[in-house]
């Protein structure tokens, strides 16, 4: 019975997707450290050039559960840093899924005070993903299935992203849209699902509690307009500007009636814990516990997910404010 419970699970969120065709983004804990990921106009922010990789494995112990790993580099252009660049690939398995993707990111920096802790960018990314399909690692549990084929089909599909971001010493913003171009119409006897745009709206401060403790709470909003409504809800503590120690909650919410979507979803999520360590001030290393909540946390395992930042000093630094976001 549990094994049949979680191939239901991959099932549904490889091809059951259809009935909204909808083709999900990749989730990451730790977001809050590599915002290139979410947003285009984040290139450049920290100035120096930074090295930004993370590896996630979601629901340990469930065979073809999904396994995420990212690789971005990003950084400011000339003595003013007005022009941010920053590429960014990943890849993503869910079963016999494989979707890998890469883009490059620019993003143009207006300075809107003197001392540069003030500014506001804007951000565009273009590249391209490739999904592919393979039928030898699914088992569709019936002898003939329409849906799924033999060997493995691949796609390739263009991608361009938007986004805005503001920022100062103690408060960040940023709103930005993935996947602008979706394949409108897709092959009906395509196994592959249609892509759909993802907006996101971030945002966090920063509270000096002592002289050694700030407090930073955050919160993303993922809305497609398809499912529920995406929020994660964060805070954090850098103790001695050295030790990050946080949680955060992960949930779907129903904001309002959507068409397409069931009435009855239980939309309780998952809590994560996690950790990080400024190693030295350009080099952080990041660890990250979630265990789901919902009615399937006895069938789920536990995700882990690991983060490393390594930046690279400007030969001529310039006076900047401190970079916690």
């Amino acid at each position: 019975m549990r094994r049949r419970l979680i191939k239901c699970i991959l099932f549904i969120s490889v091809f059951g997707v259809n009935a909204s065709y909808a083709q999900h983004t990749i989730h990451l804990s730790q977001y809050l450290f590599n915002g290139l990921v979410v947003n285009p106009a984040y290139a450049g922010y920290r100035d120096n050039w930074t090295i930004n990789a993370s590896s996630r494995l979601q629901w340990e112990g469930v065979k073809g559960a999904p396994k995420t790993n990212t690789l971005s580099v990003d950084g400011a252009l000339g003595e003013d840093g007005n022009v941010g660049l920053g590429v960014l690939v990943s890849n993503e398995r869910l079963g016999p899924e494989i979707n890998t993707a890469g883009y490059i990111n620019y993003a143009y920096r207006i300075k809107l005070s003197d001392d540069d802790s003030h500014r506001l960018s804007f951000g565009v990314a273009a590249g391209a993903v490739q999904y592919a399909i393979d039928a030898s690692l699914f088992n569709a549990g019936a002898a003939i299935d329409p849906t799924v084929t033999t060997g493995v089909q691949t796609k390739l599909a263009p991608d361009f992203r938007v986004g805005i971001y503001y920022y100062s010493p103690l408060f960040y913003v940023g709103a930005s849209a993935l996947n602008l171009i979706p394949n409108a119409y897709p092959d009906p006897n395509s196994i592959f699902v249609r892509e759909t745009r993802t907006y996101y709206l971030t945002t966090g401060f920063i509270v000096p509690i002592s002289p050694v403790v700030n407090w930073r709470p955050s919160m993303l909003v993922k809305e497609d307009f398809k499912g529920p409504t995406n929020i994660n809800l964060s805070t954090y503590f850098l103790l001695a500007d050295m030790v990050w120690v946080g949680a955060s909650y992960n949930s779907g919410v129903v904001l309002w009636n959507k068409s397409n979507l069931q009435t009855n979803l239980n939309t309780v999520g998952a809590v994560t814990g996690a950790v990080a360590v400024n190693i030295t001030p350009l080099c952080r290393f990041g660890y990250s516990y979630d265990f789901a909540t919902s009615k399937l946390s006895g069938f789920q395992g536990a995700s882990h997910e690991i983060s490393l930042s390594l930046g690279f000093s400007r030969r001529k630094d310039r006076v900047l404010s401190p970079r916690f976001f």
